[in-house]
């Protein structure tokens, strides 16, 4: 049995749903914009998916990742 204390998330938080979504969305973009050949949407895309780590890390530090101060973490 393991407490919550042991048990570091595993990227259940908001902080880690956000930037996964963020950068999902960056990369299903990227992946259409390189299929049709549309280089600027190309570049857009991949500035998105780059924002995505940054948003986690602001998120984890306003207290929304695994162990925060915001985090509530659900029962299984």
């Amino acid at each position: 049995m393991t407490h919550s204390i042991d048990d570091p998330g595993h990227g259940h938080s908001p902080a880690a749903w956000s930037a996964v979504l963020i950068m999902l969305l960056g990369l299903s973009v990227a992946a259409v914009a390189l299929f049709l050949w549309v280089p600027w949407l190309l570049i857009a895309s991949a500035a998105v998916f780059l924002i995505g780590p940054i948003v986690g890390f602001i998120l984890t530090k306003a207290g929304y990742g695994a162990g925060g101060s915001k985090y509530q973490p659900k029962a299984h």
